[in-house]
């Protein structure tokens, strides 16, 4: 579900700027620090992340593939220096 919101153009330093609300980013996944591109577009501009976005856990645990990663992530019996 897409999430909108009605915002005023303010001014921050020589530029100007908007605030996302938190509910807007979130829908968009957009994350504090994420880079993105603003591009000019025929009526207004659009804001859009750079390179793939982080995965959530649910996405990563739904990718996992025991048989690709090796099975349990941990080893049943110690290894290395901890069998010493």
């Amino acid at each position: 579900m897409s999430k909108s919101a009605n915002l005023t153009i303010q001014r921050w330093g020589n530029s100007l700027a908007v605030r996302i609300p938190s509910v807007v980013a979130k829908s968009a996944r957009l994350e504090l620090g994420q880079p993105v591109v603003v591009r000019v577009q025929d009526e207004g501009v659009a804001i859009v992340p750079i390179g793939d976005r982080a995965l959530s856990l649910a996405e990563r645990l739904a990718k996992f593939d025991p048989n690709r990663h090796g099975g349990e992530a941990m080893a049943a019996q110690r290894v290395g220096k901890e069998a010493m």
